[in-house]
């Protein structure tokens, strides 16, 4: 059969728009909701046939996993503006409250379409040998394995609390799950009302011994419920029902703190105490039970969602158990890049050779940590800084930069405080990085400090190299397993002074002047994309070749999508990779009918932020002007965030990040989703294209180029960007 060409056959004709949606602010999708829709396209993959089935269960765990933070984050936020009646109108024009209310139908339809998805897939899970039972299905047996399992893992940090005159009503701590529980005395009838919080530093389903080849799993608060006898001796269980709250979680920090340490962990512990912003309860609650629930909790209808089904859908990742790597994704280990190797592991060696840049998970981030480890012990190096924004408990990027303080190198760690739901983390781990010797700064009050980048003076004969890593993920070696970022080694003299001048911006808050290659945020990157997509406009209208590759997290800027509908009025051929919230508004007649809009959501998550200019030339080309960023193009990253824009000039790197990475990206069929004008999302039938292209697979295959792999624009199926 012929192949469609994902990149043309599935976009309809450019839409005609009134006046006023193209001039006014519906020109702009809302933020919220676009973010929502993102959320869909997640859960939408736990429906995908070409998913594992175990993978198909954590889609679901992360879409619930999502929309809790969005909760705790956003709609708090909103709710906060709604109930002072105040607040500035969002880009598309509306107040608080319309966006709560489209919000409120929204998420409602998704919390339902996650729990029938997780329905669905429990039949499907029971035929292949993985069972969630319940109380009625256990045997004998299990009932004597749950009676030790109870009384020697779970009973001992049980709490059980009455709820009485002489008892209020306790605090349920953020993403808290408890039962509520209706019980009769035995012996005279008089009524108890209590509740049972369900510990979350245990499991939430219980494993229960079965068969070979037969998984079976009892859910904690069946557990519970099996042993309500054990809590409430001589207590008969009434009616009970189950409920989980989510707690206004941002953080508000005095502005002219004298100690930013000490005002973040105030603020934590306000969080901690946060307004409840949603409340689930399980269908069919006693009604006394559901009133003093709703009553305590201070929280109105509209923040109430019944659901029939699993609370705390997020914990169902735990389903997901090595030994039915059958129904998981096949394994897959990152390359070590030929280059390193050729070297026998020097990085330094690598890196003089010519700039380097892997794509990560693909390239391992161990690549990273050895730079790191490697300048720790060479005595050679004398400095080392490092931006920190979020990295894990255990991070072997700390540990490396303790044993270079305590080798004696000066060590200069930028820790950001302001990461959000990493602040206590991030504490522990500034304290330490200052034990060891290192210098530790916290950057600005107002500022989050979100660029990745780390530097590594080393004396070589007579002068100092300076050898620079740039990022565009986190510093996290947990989640660069799955995130797809990149990462650009060089020795670029000339980067290395831009590097040094950011960390001294942050440190010292002098405004660094003459950078020579980088742009940052606040202060230059934002011109620099305008001016970037200023001057492809004037290609167009000069009659030459002008294109624009974008690939990033999110785009909602209102200024930068505006340039963005200009080059388009203006004839410049724009495709973006935008992975979730995108508030521009493609396929629109006289506004963005040059526009195209994608979405790549499958077994990793996209990260990584790139720029391609064609510069006269279109793209591909070796004119091409590209970027790799810190930064989406969003308010706060391009406003209030230290963020690095970095230009890449190696003709290998520029090949790879446009050829290669970006190439794959926009003919991806596979796991991609196209934005149309009324935005809706749309995928193609993938039963009508035979070995529909996946990048994902595409990149496992091939060795990026600066690696040493040669895969590039001729491995990818042909690129159009036409109007047929």
């Amino acid at each position: 059969m012929t192949e469609p060409n994902f990149l043309t056959d599935v976009y309809p004709a450019p839409q005609t728009l009134p006046e006023e949606e193209i001039s006014g602010p519906r020109r702009f999708f809302n933020r919220e909701l676009s973010w929502l829709a993102f959320n869909w396209r997640v859960l939408e993959e736990a429906d995908n046939p070409r998913v594992p089935l175990l993978e198909r269960v954590r889609f679901v765990s992360i879409s619930a996993g999502n929309l809790d933070e969005f909760y705790t984050v956003r709609v708090a936020g909103l709710r906060g503006l709604a109930h002072e009646g105040k607040g500035s109108l969002s880009d598309d024009g509306r107040t608080a409250a319309e966006q709560l209310a489209l919000i409120n139908a929204d998420a409602r339809a998704l919390m339902l379409e996650q729990q029938q998805a997780w329905q669905a897939m429990k039949s499907e899970l029971e035929a292949a040998g993985v069972h969630v039972v319940t109380r009625a299905g256990l045997t004998e047996a299990d009932r004597a394995f749950l009676d030790e399992y109870f009384l020697s893992q779970v009973f001992p940090i049980l709490s059980p609390l009455a709820i009485d005159p002489a008892h209020p009503f306790p605090f349920i701590a953020n993403e808290g799950i408890s039962l509520a529980l209706q019980m009769k005395r035995e012996r005279d009838g008089n009524v108890l009302r209590a509740l049972l919080p369900i510990p979350g530093q245990i499991d939430r389903f219980v494993r229960l011994p079965g068969e070979s080849g037969q998984i079976r799993f009892l859910p904690l608060e069946e557990l519970l419920l099996l042993h309500v006898h054990a809590l409430f001796p001589g207590y008969r269980l009434m009616g009970s029902c189950t409920f989980r709250i989510l707690r206004d979680s941002d953080l508000e920090v005095e502005e002219e703190a004298e100690d930013l340490v000490r005002e973040f962990e105030t603020a934590l512990k306000r969080r901690r105490r946060g307004e409840v912003v949603r409340l689930q309860l399980s269908v069919g609650a006693p009604e006394d039970l559901r009133s003093e629930i709703v009553e305590h909790l201070r929280v109105s209808e509209d923040e109430i969602v019944e659901v029939r089904g699993m609370i705390g859908l997020v914990r169902l990742k735990e389903l997901v158990v090595d030994e039915r790597r059958d129904l998981q994704w096949p394994p897959f280990s990152p390359r070590v890049p030929e280059r390193v190797q050729d070297h026998e592991g020097d990085m330094f060696a690598a890196i003089r050779q010519k700039d380097m840049l892997l794509h990560h998970p693909y390239e391992t981030f161990d690549m990273v940590i050895r730079f790191l480890a490697q300048a720790a012990r060479d005595p050679n190096v004398v400095a080392i800084k490092q931006t920190l924004y979020r990295t894990s408990n255990e991070s072997p990027i700390v540990d490396a930069l303790c044993e270079a303080a305590e080798n004696g190198k000066s060590v200069t760690a930028l820790v950001e405080l302001k990461a959000r739901f990493d602040e206590a983390a991030n504490i522990r781990q500034s304290r330490k990085l200052e034990r060891s010797g290192a210098h530790v700064i916290y950057g600005f009050i107002n500022y989050k400090t979100h660029a990745k980048i780390s530097t590594v003076v080393r004396r070589e004969g007579e002068r100092l190299v300076t050898y620079t890593h740039f990022g565009t993920g986190n510093y996290h070696p947990i989640t660069a397993r799955i995130y797809t970022d990149l990462s650009l080694f060089t020795c670029d003299a000339a980067l290395g002074r831009d590097a040094t001048k950011v960390f001294n911006y942050v440190g010292g808050y002098a405004e660094p002047e003459g950078m020579e290659n980088l742009a940052i945020s606040p202060l230059s990157l934002k011109k620099r994309i305008l001016d970037g997509l200023a001057a492809e406009a004037e290609h167009a209208r000069a009659g030459r070749p002008a294109q624009v590759w974008v690939k990033l997290n999110s785009l909602i800027e209102p200024d930068v999508i505006d340039a963005l509908y200009d080059a388009s009025r203006a004839g410049v051929r724009i495709d973006l990779v935008i992975r979730g919230i995108c508030g521009l508004r493609p396929g629109v007649a006289g506004l963005s009918e040059t526009i195209r809009v994608k979405s790549i959501v499958g077994r990793f998550l996209e990260h990584s932020r790139i720029v391609c200019f064609g510069n006269g030339q279109g793209l591909p080309s070796k004119q091409a002007r590209v970027y790799i960023s810190s930064a989406d193009w969003m308010g706060r990253n391009l406003n209030r965030r230290v963020e690095t824009l970095v230009e890449c000039t190696n003709p290998t790197v520029k090949a790879q990040i446009v050829e290669q990475i970006m190439a794959a990206n926009l003919r991806d069929e596979a796991q991609s989703w196209v934005l149309r004008a009324d935005g809706t999302f749309a995928r193609p039938d993938l039963s009508q294209i035979e070995n529909p292209f996946n990048c994902h697979r595409f990149f496992m295959e091939n060795p990026s180029l600066s690696g040493r792999g040669s895969a590039g624009a001729s491995d990818v199926p042909e690129l159009t960007h036409s109007d047929d």
